[in-house]
């Protein structure tokens, strides 16, 4: 972790506990967001903060919430933390970066939030927690349901304010606010202040201190962006299989469902391993398919804009938008998963000719000075930007038993109603048990992933079988 600035933070007020935490986990220098914010923020003042993506927010906000917290009395189903996040992801992935401070002082976290059974996050409530992250329409279900009070709130972190408004999600943020104490410490985080998050700072927050970090919207310094232009659907078709087949993980953007999990099946089909991401999968499904991203077991994640926000995993090598988006915010919060906290990126749109005006628009609007470029998929840039193309990965061919016995081949296509169903808990653990073997009527059938892309595959060649884990 590098940062521009030689402040430690035990400079910033940070104790000893959470910097030997902070240490542990490899963090060691703050970065100008956290420089910026943390003296206000373990003084106790409302914050607001805005940031571009990947500025290294999450650690801003989890330092002085659990600074605050720690050697609180926990009382069941009335947490005193609560950070309010507009996905799943987001939610789950802040509650991993608090993991090792929240453990330096013996605070318990529990994330809640829809799609999967609330039975977990009910027991965990009336165990008692000290921090909730949550998206804010599960939550407000427990609430009514009074499974937990927020009357002892004493500090409320708003991540991604601007998105909560995107998603509709502002009316139920305002009514979840209004439940915790006004006396209580209140940190929002936005890029931008539109679309009535303005009037959340205005109804909640208390004289807070202003930390703007580069301009709103601003594109990443360290992010290299190129628009590659093809004359024909087929030739783009080519151009994102090659753009793919490099070494590295790499995340590609489609504008609809459907599409992400064919492209997906396509490209692991081609000896590229994939797995998908958008609002069709359950969470079990969008939780083993970023765990098997994350580990390297898929090199693609295909994906809708619900991977734009809240999705961080290390050294994403390339972004590519298959299909330019709707809007500039969201080029910029794709483009975002690359070119994360100092790190380097480079980010692909690909342009059919009927496109080019409404990206050029686009592009503007996102301060980008971008020139297009006529390429095939063996044009120089693209050859550049792939590097050393990976080795071909074989699809695994599995056998289902089909209702009456009758066995079936099955090419490694996981998609639609022949995906197997599997059970386990979210995350690495259950991507492990979908990619075992399962008997059915006498015979086995090996299960691949869910979604379009396999999470187990098989060497070409050799006859050995790599399994994800």
């Amino acid at each position: 972790m590098s940062s521009s600035t030689s402040t430690s933070f035990a400079d910033l007020g940070v104790g000893d506990n959470l910097v030997r935490a902070l240490a542990s986990a490899g963090i060691t220098e703050p970065f100008p967001i956290q420089v910026d914010t943390l003296p206000d923020t373990l003084a106790g003042r409302d914050v607001l903060g805005r940031g571009k993506t990947g500025s290294g927010k999450t650690l801003a906000f989890a330092i002085p919430m659990v600074a605050r917290l720690a050697g609180t009395k926990r009382v069941p189903g009335r947490p005193t933390g609560l950070i309010l996040a507009p996905t799943r992801e987001l939610a789950t992935q802040i509650a991993a970066a608090l993991e090792p401070l929240t453990t330096a002082h013996n605070l318990r976290v529990t994330t809640i939030f829809g799609g999967v059974s609330q039975n977990r996050q009910v027991q965990a409530l009336g165990g008692g927690v000290d921090i909730v992250v949550a998206c804010p329409g599960r939550l407000e279900d427990l609430l009514k349901q009074r499974h937990l009070t927020l009357d002892g709130i004493a500090v409320t972190v708003l991540d991604e304010a601007d998105h909560m408004a995107d998603l509709g999600f502002l009316p139920v943020v305002t009514r979840l606010l209004a439940a915790t104490p006004a006396r209580g410490q209140r940190l929002l985080f936005s890029a931008t202040l539109d679309n009535g998050v303005d009037k959340l700072v205005k109804r909640f927050m208390n004289n807070p201190a202003t930390h703007s970090v580069d301009e709103a919207n601003s594109p990443v310094a360290a992010m290299t962006h190129h628009v590659f232009g093809v004359p024909s659907v087929e030739a783009k078709r080519v151009l994102v299989h090659k753009l793919a087949s490099g070494n590295g993980r790499r995340i590609l953007f489609m504008r609809t469902k459907h599409q992400a999990r064919k492209l997906a099946r396509q490209l692991t089909e081609a000896g590229i391993p994939s797995v998908d991401l958008h609002g069709n999968l359950s969470q079990v499904a969008r939780d083993r398919n970023l765990a098997a991203f994350s580990a390297g077991t898929a090199r693609v994640l295909v994906a809708t804009d619900v991977a734009a926000r809240g999705v961080h995993v290390d050294d994403v090598a390339l972004v590519v938008h298959v299909d330019p988006p709707a809007e500039h915010k969201a080029y910029l919060h794709r483009s975002g998963r690359t070119a994360r906290a100092g790190s380097a990126g480079d980010v692909v749109t690909v342009v059919l000719p009927e496109q080019r005006s409404d990206l050029a628009a686009l592009m503007r609007k996102a301060a980008i000075k971008v020139t297009t470029q006529q390429v095939t998929a063996d044009s120089a840039p693209v050859t550049e930007l792939v590097g050393e193309v990976a080795a071909y990965v074989k699809p695994e061919i599995r056998v289902e038993t089909q209702v009456g016995g009758k066995p079936r081949p099955h090419n490694g296509r996981s998609g639609g109603q022949n995906r197997p169903k599997t059970g386990g808990s979210a995350g690495a653990k259950s991507h492990s048990s979908a990619s075992g073997s399962r008997r059915s009527g006498g015979r086995t059938t090996s299960t691949a992933g869910t979604g379009g892309g396999l999470a187990a595959f098989s060497r070409d060649g050799g006859g050995s079988r790599r399994r994800a884990r």
